[in-house]
């Protein structure tokens, strides 16, 4: 491998490259809630959001730096491809980036934005290994869908609150997944994901009042199916044995589902169309991440 490749792959594993796909789904579905069609603010509220999940991904392995030269020599920062000061130098710059895409959308976005930044932060620096820490992932990606609402339309986003809170349910079940991912677990987390999983694609067959008219309930079951089937299997099989591999298999699985669920819950609220493009996703993610895991 050229010297140049080797950079690319040390960044690309860094990033988490393969997740990145999950991300700009937040914002259509936020978009969907508000019964907007997609705008300038949705896309300013995609390249944020995108920004954002990668600073944390750099922070994140910044700040794990210690951790991972014992249970994961072999990522960048502890195999000394990248050095710590590149990490951090990356996190706070898009960091800067995200607010800079989000402050266009208008003032709403950029405090939602400014809030996600917060909670990211946080959780790297602090309340990643607390009981606090899957609540605060969960509530960063809650509030990623959050941006995408309050920047696409001007009205007040509280009918983006029941998708952002199912979205943070199933962040939440696979965050607590993750922190048995390297020495291996029980099998109540995974149970329990397992059961967050099924009662979250049952809510994302229930459309809104005010959007059953628009909605099919045929396609929402069908991506509420996708989601639960891209979820589910993996979940189910850590449960049967939760070894660090399954374990690990159950949270990419669970991350990967994070595009289902976000077509499902924009076809929830009547965007068909968009629930529709973004299955293309799938393929995608998935296909990458054979090549860089996405945790």
């Amino acid at each position: 491998m050229t010297p140049s490749r080797a950079r690319a792959r040390a960044w690309a594993e860094l990033l988490r490259i393969s997740a990145l796909f999950t991300v700009p789904g937040d914002a259509l579905a936020g978009a969907a809630a508000t019964r907007t069609a997609p705008n300038r603010g949705t896309a300013l509220a995609m390249g944020a959001s995108l920004c954002l999940y990668e600073a944390g991904m750099a922070l994140n392995d910044w700040a794990d730096r210690d951790i991972d030269a014992v249970e994961r020599p072999r990522r960048p920062l502890p195999s000394g491809r990248i050095t710590p000061a590149v990490a951090l130098t990356a996190a706070t710059g898009l960091t800067a980036a995200g607010l800079l895409c989000a402050a266009p959308a208008g003032r709403r976005a950029l405090a939602t934005a400014t809030a996600l930044a917060g909670t990211v932060w946080a959780y790297d620096l602090g309340l990643k290994n607390t009981p606090a820490g899957p609540y605060a992932m969960a509530a960063a990606r809650s509030l990623d869908l959050l941006l995408g609402a309050t920047a696409t339309a001007p009205t007040p986003a509280r009918h983006a609150l029941p998708p952002a809170a199912l979205l943070g349910a199933h962040t939440l079940a696979v965050t607590a997944v993750s922190r048995h991912e390297a020495t291996g677990g029980t099998s109540k987390t995974p149970l329990a994901a397992l059961a967050t999983a099924t009662t979250v694609a049952w809510a994302a067959t229930r459309p809104p009042t005010r959007t059953r008219s628009r909605t099919r309930p045929l396609a929402s079951a069908a991506l509420a199916a996708a989601y639960l089937a891209t979820a589910a299997r993996p979940f189910a099989h850590a449960a049967l044995n939760p070894s660090p591999h399954l374990l690990q298999r159950a949270v990419g699985g669970g991350i990967r589902a994070m595009i289902p669920l976000q077509a499902a819950l924009a076809q929830r609220a009547g965007a068909g169309g968009a629930g529709a493009g973004l299955l293309l996703l799938v393929p995608v993610a998935r296909r990458l991440s054979r090549k860089v895991s996405p945790t």
